[in-house]
């Protein structure tokens, strides 16, 4: 399950890049939204190898 973490952060972007398309957006002005993206998977990723460790 570890393994496809990083299908989240790619499949996010991607469908945030497709909601800018269709809005008429530049990826420039939504760049903010993939910073956004990026810190929430890194929060989630960490959550998850920090609960890997205590458990062990």
């Amino acid at each position: 399950m570890i393994k496809f973490f990083f299908l989240l952060p790619i499949l996010m972007s991607a469908v945030w890049w497709w909601f800018l398309d269709t809005k008429g957006y530049t990826v420039k002005q939504g760049i903010k939204g993939f910073g956004y993206i990026i810190a929430f998977n890194v929060i989630i990723i960490v959550f998850f190898i920090i609960m890997l460790y205590v458990t062990h």
